[in-house]
């Protein structure tokens, strides 16, 4: 069995490698779009899209293959905030989550492949962040160091962001981008895992 994450975040590969899962990187590059406005409907519907895309380029190969894709928005007050457009944009994230509470959506979709036929699987996962207020002056230089700008929210839990983060309630992997403990619970649930899958706390089968 092939495993394929089919996102181009350096987050997500090492969440999957932290667990000891073999894989390889094929990003998904259509433009992502968003077809529906509840944030957990979204979620699902844009990991769809990516994993879709890589099983249809891989249709016909004869090799079984599991493609893994995943998508995160932060919602705020019911509106759904993707990755900053600009600098000023990103600004005016960081004014908004300042010091209230916002949700993390990630969904995921993992898609068993063989040939031309495709099972495909679903869920997602919901944590609620709180930040500390953050002054101009903080919002300006941490959106200097450009790590605010490829990240939904625009913010980095992971990084340098992490200052402003007050507390979690759920899983915090999934605000970074994966939750992958929840991936792993669904590739087993679902058959979908190597007979003998090593981990780092050892072997389970």
């Amino acid at each position: 069995m092939n495993y394929i994450l089919a996102s181009a975040s350096p987050r997500r590969k090492e969440l999957l490698q932290q667990i000891g899962l073999s894989f390889e990187v094929i990003p998904a590059c259509k433009e992502e779009k968003i077809r529906f406005e509840k944030p957990e409907d979204a979620v699902m519907d844009l990991s769809w899209q990516k994993a879709m895309e890589i099983a249809e380029k891989r249709a016909g190969l004869d090799v079984p293959e599991v493609i893994i894709g995943a998508d995160t928005v932060v919602v705020l007050d019911g509106r759904i905030l993707g990755k900053p457009k600009d600098t000023e944009d990103a600004f005016c994230m960081l004014s908004r989550l300042q010091g209230n509470s916002h949700k993390v959506y990630t969904g995921v979709t993992l898609i068993r492949r063989k040939r031309d036929v495709c099972e495909s699987y679903g869920f997602y996962e919901e944590t609620e962040v709180t930040m500390y207020p953050v002054s101009e002056e903080e919002r300006r230089l941490y959106i200097a160091t450009g790590e605010p700008m490829d990240k939904a929210g625009a913010y980095g839990i992971q990084g340098r962001g992490a200052v402003f983060i007050q507390k979690i309630h759920g899983d915090y992997n999934n605000v970074v981008g994966l939750p992958v403990a929840s991936v792993y619970q669904e590739l087993k649930n679902k058959g979908m895992l190597p007979v003998a899958f090593h981990t780092q706390a050892g072997c389970v089968t």
